[in-house]
C-alpha cells in the first residue's frame, strides 16, 4: 500500500493514503460540526506546537549564551585585607553565595545582572556585570568600606540612688600616694625588724669566722678565761638589760 507524506509546519505524519482520503472526505461531508471543529482544533494545535518548542529552544540558547562564571575576592578598602563571609546576592535570579575565610567567591550569573555585596561592619556594595565581556568568565576584586556606627554615651554607676553615691563618696578611703607609701616603707621600726630577721650574708659570715679564729689564737697555749668572773662582762650585761635588749621583738617595736 502506498503511503502519503503530510507535512504541517515541520511536523510530519506518515499515514496510509486510504486513511488520509477517508479523513479528508469525512471532514468535508460530515454533518457533525462539533466533532469536525474538534478535529480542526486538534490539527491547528499540532501545527502551532512546534513554534512553542522552537521559541523555548531559542530562549534557552539565549540564556546559555548570557551565562558567565563570576568569581573574585572581597577586600577592605583601607588595608586590603580579605573580608570573609560576605553575603553575595544576584538581584535578577535572587541566588548567590558567601565568600570563604579568604574572601573568595565564585558562582554562575548572567550578563547585566546586578550583584549586591553585604557584610557586618561594612557598607553594602553593588556591581553590574558588563555586557561587553567576550569570555564566559569574569573576575572582580570588590572593595568593602567600613561602616562605623557612632553610639551615644552611656554612663553606668554602681550606686542606685544619689544618696548612696554621696554616702560612698564621704566614706571613701583615699589610697596612699607614692610619697606616703615610701615613708611607711622607711620606718625605723620596720627597718630594724627586717634587719634582725635578715640572715647573714657572705661578708658577715666571713667576719664571724675570722673573729672566732682570732679569739682561739689569742688564747692559744693557755686556759681561756670564763666571762662569768669578768666584771667588765657583767657591766656590759647589766647595761644591755637596762636598755631592753633582752625584750621580745614585739615589745621593742612598741
Amino acid at each position: 500500500m502506498g503511503k502519503m507524506l503530510l507535512q504541517c509546519n515541520s511536523i510530519f505524519f506518515c499515514l496510509p493514503e486510504k486513511e488520509i482520503n477517508n479523513l479528508v472526505f469525512r471532514l468535508i461531508n460530515t454533518d457533525d460540526r462539533p466533532r469536525m471543529n474538534k478535529i480542526l482544533y486538534f490539527f491547528l494545535f499540532l501545527c502551532v506546537l512546534p513554534f512553542f518548542g522552537q521559541s523555548q529552544q531559542v530562549q534557552d540558547q539565549d540564556d546559555n549564551s548570557n551565562l558567565v562564571q563570576f568569581s573574585g575576592m572581597t577586600i577592605t578598602a583601607d588595608s586590603l585585607n580579605p573580608v570573609p563571609y560576605v553575603r553575595i546576592i544576584d538581584m535578577a535570579s535572587h541566588r548567590g553565595t558567601t565568600t570563604d575565610v579568604n574572601g573568595y567567591f565564585s558562582f554562575v550569573a548572567h550578563i547585566n545582572d546586578t550583584v549586591v555585596f553585604t557584610a557586618l561592619g561594612f557598607k553594602p556594595a553593588s556591581f553590574i556585570i558588563p555586557d561587553t565581556i567576550t569570555k564566559k568568565r569574569y573576575s572582580l576584586i570588590q572593595l568593602m568600606s567600613s561602616d562605623t556606627l557612632t553610639l551615644t554615651a552611656a554612663y553606668i554607676f554602681p550606686w542606685p540612688t544619689l544618696e548612696d553615691f554621696k554616702r560612698a563618696f564621704v566614706e571613701l578611703k583615699i589610697p596612699d600616694d607614692d610619697l606616703e607609701i615610701a615613708r611607711k616603707n622607711l620606718l625605723g621600726s620596720d627597718i630594724r625588724m627586717r634587719a634582725e630577721e635578715y640572715p647573714m650574708d657572705a661578708s658577715m659570715n666571713y667576719r664571724n669566722y675570722i673573729d672566732t679564729q682570732t679569739s682561739k689564737l689569742y688564747y692559744f697555749g693557755q686556759q681561756q678565761p670564763f666571762n662569768i668572773f669578768n666584771p667588765f662582762a657583767w657591766a656590759a650585761f647589766i647595761k644591755a638589760w637596762k636598755n631592753g635588749k633582752f625584750k621580745s621583738q614585739e615589745e621593742r617595736l612598741k
